[in-house]
């Protein structure tokens, strides 16, 4: 039986671009019965899917602002993953929040990376914060996803060193690249439990 996973994306992809690659690398349909099916976009114009199609993977993209509500986009967004029957839907730089319905409809099969180590800094700019707060440590946190923000089991952390006069951008580079060394680590492990 096969293993789908569907990623959802709003811009570059990179942590996207990081689990294919693993996923061809480590064999995940030979060893795991697992395969990236579909990846799907609030954007018709991230960079991501142009990624996504050179692999051959399906692609769709849903403009969150063609939907009257929350409600309704989340519903269409459910829709369209559903037809891929996915065993594990991964939020990859999707910023969008989703409602407690989506979360509750996929639970168990979420899960989410976020640039910081919870419980610190949930929410947006979080290396900005993470430097004006005088932290020595930064990271990111690979997470399951529920109805509450930046919430759920932690199943995977990396840690940075904040360094002095870093930026919110060097250090957000330097988080970046620990994320795709840790989610295709933590999806491959899901996938193959």
């Amino acid at each position: 039986m096969d293993k789908n996973i569907v990623i959802l994306i709003s811009g570059s992809g990179s942590n996207m671009a990081a689990i294919v690659n693993a996923s061809l690398k480590e064999r995940w349909a030979e060893r795991h019965g697992a395969r990236v099916a579909a990846v799907v976009s609030n954007r018709s114009d991230a960079a991501g899917l142009a990624m996504a199609r050179e692999h051959r993977i399906p692609t769709a993209a849903l403009d969150h602002k063609t939907f009257d509500s929350r409600e309704a986009f989340d519903a269409a967004l459910m829709a369209e993953i559903d037809r891929h029957h996915p065993a594990l839907v991964v939020l990859a730089g999707f910023m969008r929040i989703l409602t407690p319905g989506f979360v509750q409809h996929y639970a168990g099969r979420l899960v989410n990376i976020h640039p910081s180590l919870l419980p610190a800094f949930p929410g947006l700019h979080t290396h900005r914060r993470a430097i004006e707060a005088g932290c020595r440590f930064a990271g990111c946190t690979v997470h399951r996803v529920t109805a509450e923000l930046d919430h759920g089991e932690y199943l995977d952390q990396a840690v940075v060193p904040v360094l002095p006069g870093d930026t919110p951008e060097a250090l957000a580079a330097r988080v970046l690249a620990q994320e795709h060394q840790i989610y295709p680590k933590v999806v491959e492990r899901l996938i193959a439990a």
